[in-house]
C-alpha cells in the first residue's frame, strides 16, 4: 500500500519539490516579540519568507523558535490514517531537538488509536537538507513501489551515509547560543576565523565543530575538501546547497561540484528555524558518502569543548 510521507520543515525541501513528490510538511514555528509565525507555508513561497527572515535578522531582530508539539503532530498525521493510510514520519536529528521525541509521543498515542494502521518514527540524524535529501530518497523507494517496511529498513541502513557540513558568516550567533565564550568570538571575528561544522555520527547526532579555517574563501573550501575526502560516486547523486541568504557563495560552490562531475545540485536557502542558530550568511553542503560512524574525529573546539552548535528547537 501506498503510504503518506511526512517531514518537519527543517528538511529544507524547495517548495516544487514538496508538491511533485507528494510530500507532507509540518512547520516548525518562530517569535519575534509576542508574535508567532511559521517557518514554512503553504501560502508564501519559501524562498521569499526565508529572504525577508535573514533580512531581519541582519537588521538586529532577535527571534526565537519551539519545537514540534506532539499535539501537532496529532493534528497534521491523524487525517492519512483516518483515510486508511499507513504514515512514514522523518524528523530533524534528536540530539538537535525534541522534536523527535514529541513524535514518539505522538507514535504511541496513534498506535493506540489505529492499531490497523503502521506508523513510521525515524530520527534523520540530520538537520536542513541533510534530512532533506534522506526524504526524497525514501520518496523515491515510495514511489518505486516498496513497502514501508522496507523503506524504514533503508532508512535505518544508510541514514549516516548522509554527511553535512556548514561555515558560518558570523560567529555572534553561536556565541548568543552560548555554543561558544564571549572571548572566543571577539577574537574569531578580529582574526577572520570561521569554524567547519558538521553532523557527527554520535546516537544522538548533533551539530559540532569539526575545523576551522581563516577567512570566507578559505572556509567554503574547506567545505569542498570535506566533500573531496566523503563523497562517493559524486557523479551518480544529488548533492544540495543551502544558505542563508548568502547565494553567490552557494552558486560558486555549486559551480566547483558540477566541475568535480555531480550531475544535479540543490540550491535552496537555509530552512529558517534552524538557520535562526546560526545566522545569516551560514552556507551547508550535504551529500552522500563516507559513514560518519567511522569518521576522523573533530579537533578541539574553539570554546574548548566539543558542543553543539544548534539550540534545541
Amino acid at each position: 500500500m501506498r503510504f503518506d510521507l511526512f517531514t518537519d520543515s527543517s528538511a529544507n525541501l524547495p517548495d516544487p519539490l514538496v508538491a511533485a513528490r507528494d510530500i507532507r510538511v509540518i512547520p516548525y514555528t518562530y517569535l519575534s516579540g509576542d508574535a508567532e509565525a511559521p517557518c514554512y507555508s503553504d501560502e508564501i513561497p519559501f524562498r521569499e519568507l526565508a529572504r525577508r527572515h535573514y533580512q531581519r535578522m541582519r537588521a538586529g531582530e532577535e527571534f526565537k523558535t519551539s519545537l514540534i508539539s506532539k499535539e501537532r503532530f496529532l493534528s497534521a498525521l491523524t487525517p492519512s490514517l483516518e483515510a486508511g493510510k499507513d504514515v512514514f514520519l522523518i524528523t530533524i536529528a534528536s540530539g538537535i531537538s525534541g522534536t523527535y521525541q514529541q513524535a514518539l509521543a505522538a507514535q504511541k498515542e496513534l498506535e493506540a488509536a489505529f492499531p490497523d494502521r503502521k506508523i513510521v518514527v525515524t530520527d534523520s540524524v540530520n538537520a536542513s537538507m541533510g534530512e532533506g535529501l534522506l526524504v526524497l530518497r525514501v520518496a523515491d523507494l515510495r514511489d518505486m513501489g516498496e513497502s514501508i517496511d522496507a523503506c524504514a529498513e533503508w532508512f535505518e541502513t544508510h541514514r549516516y551515509q548522509l554527511n553535512s557540513y556548514l561555515t558560518v558568516g558570523d560567529l555572534r550567533y553561536l556565541r548568543k547560543g552560548g555554543r561558544i565564550s564571549a572571548a572566543v568570538a571577539i577574537a574569531g571575528t578580529l582574526l577572520g576565523i570561521k569554524p567547519i561544522l558538521r553532523a557527527d555520527g554520535e546516537k544522538n547526532a548533533k551539530i559540532v565543530f569539526f575545523d576551522r579555517a581563516r577567512g570566507r574563501k578559505r572556509a567554503l573550501a574547506a567545505l569542498l575538501d570535506a566533500f573531496d575526502k566523503n563523497v562517493r560516486s559524486p557523479e551518480t547523486q544529488t548533492v544540495a546547497i543551502t544558505h542563508a541568504d548568502c547565494e553567490e557563495d552557494a552558486l560558486f560552490l555549486a559551480e566547483e561540484l558540477k566541475a568535480r562531475g555531480v550531475q544535479e545540485v540543490i540550491v535552496e536557502y537555509y530552512d529558517v528555524c534552524s538557520g535562526t542558530h546560526v545566522g545569516p550568511d551560514t552556507v551547508a553542503l550535504f551529500f552522500w558518502g563516507a559513514d560518519r560512524r567511522g569518521q576522523e574525529k573533530p579537533k578541539k573546539a574553539p570554546a574548548g569543548r566539543r558542543a553543539p552548535v544548534n539550540a534545541k528547537v
